[in-house]
């Protein structure tokens, strides 16, 4: 009886942990989800990736007003490999993840206007194998994500006195 019990709280708890990591990807808000569907276009356009993923986990979130409806986003996170086919269907969450293969580590920032990503300046995509992510690599996409914060300009007003 024992065993049937802690058979049952182990399926139970699999089962708990799949879907809770399904609905990772549905709790995001609107706009970061952008930035995910973003990669995740990204990697299933690239011929070396061989696997479909899905989303796992945000590690680092921000994000910047710029004014007149101008958002700036950074969104750090990790996409899980997964034991469908790769191909459009980038978002099933029928697709069970799988263990046997790295975690795919991502970074991409971008600028909306309103509700859509805007092409100037051009989203930055960056996403590699966790094993093989570096420290340089970590530092690169931090500069570039700032950079592109900072280049926006914005209105300045100046003082001129009279005498």
């Amino acid at each position: 009886m024992a065993v049937l019990l802690l058979l049952v709280a182990c399926v139970g708890g699999a089962v708990w942990r799949s879907a809770e990591a399904q609905d990772a990807y549905d709790l995001l808000p609107a706009d970061y989800k952008k930035g995910v569907d973003l990669a995740l276009v990204h990697l299933n356009s690239h011929a070396g990736v061989q696997h479909h993923f899905r989303f796992l986990r945000s590690l680092e979130k921000s994000d910047a007003e710029s004014g007149f409806d101008v958002k700036y986003y950074y969104h750090h996170f990790q996409l899980k490999p997964t034991r469908c086919a790769k191909g459009p269907t980038s978002r099933n969450k029928r697709c069970p993840f799988r263990n046997d293969r790295p975690l795919m580590d991502c970074a991409v920032c971008y600028k909306t206007e309103g509700d859509q990503i805007r092409p100037d300046p051009t989203p930055y995509v960056h996403c590699i194998q966790r094993p093989r992510l570096t420290e340089t690599m970590v530092t690169t996409r931090t500069e570039h994500c700032k950079q592109m914060n900072y280049n926006t300009g914005g209105l300045t007003l100046l003082a001129v006195q009279m005498d």
